[in-house]
């Protein structure tokens, strides 16, 4: 880099690019490095030249006509300059040299005012209203790590709540700037749901979710984006009047010997949801955890055959959900016919809920109108419980967490092997 010495302090010397020229008045530019060593001024140079060319693409951004770009570039920019990006009236009060100390980087070489750095560092630019839609769109960034992990279906699933509650919302409040939402505004939303829950038959959790989903969009916005408002939000849930949630009941063990389990009841099934709901009679795991197993978590030539449930490419329930179970009786002889895994449903998984349930009832396979797929969960661990099986051995199998410290390494494979081939189908 050309470095050369004025007075007693070395200067970078650089010729100012053709896409800095719309902002940058000067066709060289001098850079003090703020040395009079030249080997000291030749390690200073290359981030000195960065710290312009990011100078000069703030200033660039700031000289657009879009509002939230320019807003977003004069934080930048002041961030360039060593200054926290203030507001003009928290500016107005920094004690006398650090005001002072903004002004003078306010000023071009020439001595004359520059707009862009003025809004930069005096806090000129304005935050541009934000809207509820436009609040959804930064939630996704600004809400980035809590999708990390997630399989492409599990993002879907994860957004496609907050898609719908933000649009109901609009649909009854109006698309406003999220600074105008009053208290009114969130009772509207709740009585709104209220006249649906009594009009559709629906239950208070639909409402609750909604409610819920509004208000961590909102609040997520305003803390990440540092609006500092007071945001109405967080107390309007509905009561349910039920005291308990509704838990489905598990098949009974006749139930799943005569009948789901009866000579070529299943043929119905594609093969890979065949396989899934006999996989799950005698390991119990998840509907969503069998769709996402990849061939290499499947271990048939094991000396105890098993299948492992990791969060590769997806995210898993819990962290207890991570674990290994053992494949026995029916279960085994499932996985022999689909030893790759399942990937019609790995991307998928809702839809294995949906098609095995609908080929259950219209079969009569279900054993009362509450059962679901998932009641082959709850069987599995009321066939664990009617055995004796220990409580840290069973929230093992079953992925669950244990209300206690954990001590030791647990059973082994060929334990957990040994208790579930005595209680297989």
């Amino acid at each position: 880099m050309n470095i050369k010495r004025r007075s007693k302090t070395f200067h970078l010397i650089k010729r100012v690019p053709k896409r800095y020229r719309p902002i940058e008045p000067r066709e060289v530019v001098w850079i003090s490095l703020h040395t009079d060593s030249e080997s000291v001024a030749q390690q200073k140079a290359p981030t000195a030249w960065q710290n312009m060319v990011e100078a000069w693409e703030a200033r660039l951004a700031g000289d657009s006509d879009d509002a939230e770009r320019r807003f977003e570039a004069a934080r930048e920019l002041a961030q360039v300059r060593g200054f926290r990006y203030l507001t003009a009236d928290r500016v107005a009060k920094l004690p006398r040299e650090e005001f002072l100390e903004r002004v003078r980087a306010a000023v071009r070489p020439d001595g004359e005012p520059d707009g862009i750095e003025a809004a930069a560092v005096l806090g000129g630019a304005k935050e541009p209203p934000i809207t509820v839609e436009r609040a959804l769109e930064l939630f996704w960034t600004l809400a980035k790590d809590r999708t990390l992990g997630k399989s492409e279906d599990q993002l879907r699933r994860w957004k496609n709540p907050r898609i719908k509650a933000i649009r109901n919302f609009v649909e009854v409040v109006g698309n406003k700037n999220i600074a105008d939402i009053t208290v009114e505004d969130m009772l509207d939303f709740r009585y709104w749901w209220v006249d649906r829950l009594a009009s559709e038959g629906l239950a208070p959790n639909s409402a609750n979710k909604d409610l819920i989903h509004v208000a961590d969009t909102l609040k997520t916005v305003n803390k990440m984006k540092r609006l500092g408002l007071m945001l109405p939000v967080g107390t309007q849930s509905l009561k349910d009047g039920k005291k308990n949630k509704r838990e489905r009941p598990p098949f009974s063990t006749e139930w799943i010997k005569n009948k789901l389990l009866a000579p070529g009841v299943l043929d119905g099934l594609n093969t890979e949801a065949r396989c899934i709901v006999l996989g799950m009679v005698n390991t119990g795991y998840r509907p969503s955890e069998a769709a996402g197993l990849l061939p290499e978590h499947i271990r048939l030539d094991h000396d105890i055959p098993h299948i492992s449930i990791e969060p590769v490419g997806r995210q898993l329930k819990t962290d207890q959900s991570e674990r290994v179970i053992p494949l026995t009786g029916i279960s085994l002889e499932a996985f022999r016919q689909c030893p790759n895994g399942f990937p019609r449903y790995q991307k998928t998984s809702a839809s294995l809920s949906a098609t095995v349930n609908k080929f259950m009832r219209e079969n009569e396979l279900l054993e009362t109108p509450d059962h679901v797929l998932y009641s082959l969960r709850h069987s599995f661990e009321d066939r664990m419980l009617a055995a004796g099986v220990d409580e840290r051995i069973r929230r093992d199998i079953f992925g669950h967490r244990l209300d206690r410290e954990r001590y030791g390494a647990g059973a082994t494979l060929e334990h957990k092997r040994d208790i579930l081939q005595a209680i297989a189908f």
